[in-house]
């Protein structure tokens, strides 16, 4: 039972996945497309972690926490930037 809501879970991530990917390419302003990438990165962390739920490897969690701190300072460094205060 978790095995399929697991895969549930993987595929509506992808679809989601993909629907921001478009947004990002078809973002009208500089902030869609910084937003986008924002939730990009979510899903892809969302995405690592039942991955490492379903190979088993816990590793990949670590992976997913740095991911998402270079995430987070990345996003910040962008906003200072469009703001003109780097």
């Amino acid at each position: 039972m978790v095995d399929i809501i697991l895969k549930i879970s993987m595929v509506i991530i992808v679809f989601s996945f993909l629907l921001v990917v478009i947004r990002f390419l078809r973002g009208n302003t500089v902030l869609d497309r910084v937003v986008a990438l924002d939730v990009l990165t979510v899903s892809s962390i969302g995405l690592i972690v039942l991955l490492a739920d379903s190979f088993g490897r816990v590793i990949y969690i670590d992976v997913s926490l740095v991911y998402a701190i270079l995430s987070f300072i990345g996003v910040i460094v962008i906003a200072k930037y469009l703001e003109k205060s780097l």
